[in-house]
């Protein structure tokens, strides 16, 4: 699929942000700016801010690749050529898990 196809896609699916507001998360995709020649980065904010719900964690310790390969389908769509994984501190322990499934992907460049 071409970039824009799988925004379409995700705009169709009805997926939403995982915060609080609940955004549709293909709308927020479609807003983006789309310059030429300039470093384009995805973050995830892994902070797992939000009290009681581990929705994070459970991701990242339980099935990082899911999280892993959406970072990857995210950033192609989007044009980002540099992705990062913020983790709070306290789960140090975490960056171990991701490690594992993450040395496949570190090299990945899409064009």
């Amino acid at each position: 699929m071409k970039p824009e196809e799988i925004v379409e896609q995700v705009k169709v699916s009805g997926s939403r942000g995982r915060g609080g507001a609940g955004f549709p998360t293909g709308m927020k995709w479609s807003f983006l700016a789309k310059p030429e020649g300039v470093p384009r980065y995805l973050v995830c904010n892994a902070d797992e801010s939000e009290p009681g719900t581990f929705k994070d964690r459970y991701l990242m310790e339980r099935i990082p690749h899911l999280l892993i390969e959406g970072m990857i389908t995210s950033s192609f769509a989007l044009g980002a050529n540099t992705s990062y994984i913020y983790v709070r501190g306290e789960y140090y322990y975490i960056i171990k898990i991701l490690q594992k499934p993450l040395k496949k992907h570190t090299l990945l460049v899409f064009r």
